[in-house]
């Protein structure tokens, strides 16, 4: 271990820092930290990453911050403030909703949880736990995290403690565990959306496209199939007014967008998120920063050392999630399906200009974690009122 690795691995009065403090300090030491060579940027991030996590969940809550009135919308009959919220992968097992509630996110998800309890990825060779790499001159990062949470019914059960909070709904992101198989798998999933139900979440998102695990091909010819046995066994037995939205890739081929939309119809969703990380790693290399190219080649093409390369998230997606997302408002208006339907975007979401983008294109919701990460670095725990004002001053000077 040189000495730049040292210093930024074992410098424990760091840590001892408040977590908005931390972010900006770690702007400031990007160009030191690039002089490290890839596996070393790697192996800092990843561990850094955790211990920024635990951190931000440590922390008391703020004042609250809620949206101007005009943000507000009612979806499925729920009151999301904004436009705006986090991502699933953000909070895997449920941390930090008071903060979320407090700094005036739309609403607040979960998860990706699974049925039973997953450790998460483990580079072989060094034993990087949870591979993290960021590109923060391209707006990007790259993630081989192996869907790492406690459990779905563990989740839950914490989840159901929840007190909402001024309004901020909760939705929980589950997926089918990667260690089952064929039906057992949806068995186990349906028996997480039920556990859930129970629990009192708000909404679920249905993960049917992580690339860091042997399943999450939206186009495979078995999601059919899936999701019509979702449909049968949860959808069409539910309890309660509950909405169910399935997350697709920001891969999808845009040819395959309005069959998705029929599928989701015909079985009786309530939407669509397009999308997740991406795994088209030749087009999203475009967007990196040459700067920036040799840690993204070393962590998504070195696949012997990274599985499968993992999922490339942040800027280089986010023209592809607007335009999946405006096909599907497209086809949403003309299917005109029986149950009310929304779409959702993921991908690039970093500023005031993203959302109107979306507004424009009649999209429903945003969701951010890249780019919300940036953001906390510039202005901590005021990043969705400084995006609201900016969006104000936009649309007041247009």
């Amino acid at each position: 271990m040189n000495f730049l690795e040292q210093v930024f691995i074992s410098f424990g009065f760091i840590l001892q820092m408040k977590a908005a403090s931390l972010a900006r300090l770690e702007k400031r030491l990007r160009p030191l930290i690039t002089l490290l060579s890839p596996r070393q940027v790697v192996k800092i991030y990843s561990k850094a990453r955790l211990d920024f996590l635990a951190k931000i969940a440590e922390e008391p809550s703020l004042p609250v911050y809620v949206p101007p009135a005009k943000f507000e919308r009612v979806l499925w009959g729920l009151h999301f403030r904004g436009s705006l919220m986090n991502a699933a992968g953000m909070f895997k097992n449920g941390e930090c909703y008071p903060l979320v509630a407090h700094e005036g996110a739309a609403a607040y998800l979960g998860g990706t949880g699974t049925f039973n309890q997953r450790e998460g990825n483990r580079e072989p060779r060094t034993e990087i736990y949870l591979p993290f790499a960021p590109y923060p001159r391209s707006g990007a990062a790259s993630n081989w995290l192996g869907l790492p949470n406690y459990g779905d019914e563990i989740n839950a059960d914490n989840t159901s403690r929840l007190e909402r909070i001024n309004g901020c709904s909760i939705g929980w992101s589950a997926m089918g565990s990667p260690d089952y198989r064929g039906d057992e798998k949806l068995e186990k999933l349906v028996a997480s959306l039920r556990a859930y139900e129970r629990a009192g979440v708000d909404f679920l998102e249905i993960n049917e496209s992580c690339p860091n695990t042997t399943h999450g091909k939206p186009q495979d010819d078995d999601l059919a199939r899936r999701l019509k046995y979702l449909a049968d066994n949860f959808l069409r037995r539910r309890e309660r007014i509950l909405p169910v939205v399935v997350k697709f890739s920001n891969d999808t081929p845009v040819e395959q967008v309005r069959p998705l939309m029929d599928l989701l119809f015909e079985h009786g969703y309530d939407g669509v998120n397009f999308g997740n990380t991406s795994t088209d790693y030749a087009k999203r290399r475009t967007f990196i920063d040459p700067a920036e190219r040799a840690l993204y080649d070393f962590f998504t093409t070195n696949k012997a050392r990274f599985g499968v390369g993992g999922g490339v998230s942040g800027r280089p997606l986010k023209e592809d999630s607007l335009l999946l997302c405006a096909i599907a408002v497209q086809h949403l208006r003309a299917g005109r399906p029986a149950q009310e339907f929304h779409v959702i975007r993921t991908g690039g979401i970093e500023n005031a200009e993203d959302l109107l983008q979306s507004d424009a294109e009649g999209i429903s919701l945003n969701q951010w974690f890249t780019g919300r990460w940036a953001a906390f670095a510039e202005h901590g725990y005021n990043s969705y009122r400084r995006l609201y004002e900016e969006y104000l001053r936009l649309t007041s000077a247009a």
